[in-house]
């Protein structure tokens, strides 16, 4: 198991992450709450989640709100606690590059886009399925791919069975993105949670590129070889000294 804990890489673009730090505040006000409430969390999960034979239109459960918008009140409802708090490291580590690599409107528009993306990709995987859908993975799962994407190089630091390890976000998010794929072909016909995150995902790959900020460099990589040797400007009738400078 790879549990992404800080990325220790600021951008080069350094700005507070509003959008990212306020996402996730009101995700936990609304996990508060659902448990809280003097309805059951299934019944909440039933009027605020992703119900496929609801947004099919063949469905209508008592209570619940229109269908579309459920596609964006799933985004903060979750199972319980560790399933919170997985979604959350994720925004946690993930999300600031990306909010200053759109800008804040932006990327509010973007992960809620991604997490209706993948609510949708649910529902199309079992149009006639009764079992509401809730958790933010879709959303983070198209904010994980944005990072790939910005910044595949940048070290992490992360859990590797157990054990805290510094490594590049391509292998922490390869890894992700394998498991995914491995188990949507590995899913039941109950079991379709995983076509959530394959629809973020794909949903974040497309979506990145064109709302990202001008100037934003896709894939920047610099490693510690990608070096050249430059003459470094010295006083007159001194000799010049080679540099090293990143390319």
């Amino acid at each position: 198991m790879v549990m992404p804990l800080y990325d220790d890489n600021p951008f080069k673009l350094p700005q507070t992450p509003v959008v990212s730090w306020s996402l996730i505040g009101v995700t936990i006000v609304a996990f508060i709450l659902e448990f809280s409430a003097n309805d059951n969390p299934t019944v909440i999960a039933n009027q605020f989640g992703v119900i496929p034979a609801a947004v099919s239109g063949v469905y209508s459960f008592p209570g619940a709100i229109s269908p579309l918008l459920t596609l964006v009140t799933y985004q903060f409802l979750h199972a319980d606690i560790v399933h919170l708090i997985g979604n959350l490291i994720f925004v946690w580590v993930f999300a600031d590059n990306v909010e200053q690599a759109l800008g804040r409107l932006r990327f509010l528009a973007f992960y809620l886009v991604v997490g209706a993306a993948g609510g949708l990709a649910f529902v199309f995987s079992d149009p006639g399925s009764k079992v509401p859908l809730i958790g933010a993975s879709g959303s983070v799962s198209g904010v994980v791919i944005a990072y790939l994407m910005l910044r595949p190089c940048a070290k992490l630091t992360a859990l590797v069975l157990g054990i805290p390890l510094r490594i590049s976000a391509y292998w922490i998010i390869g890894v992700f993105i394998a498991i995914q794929f491995i188990n949507l072909g590995a899913a039941t016909k109950s079991d379709v949670a995983w076509w959530c995150h394959v629809g973020g995902m794909l949903a974040g790959a497309l979506l990145f590129p064109l709302m990202k900020l001008p100037g934003v460099k896709l894939f920047e990589c610099i490693r510690p070889g990608d070096i050249q040797l430059e003459s470094a400007p010295t006083m007159q009738g001194s000799p010049h000294l080679p540099r090293r400078v990143p390319r």
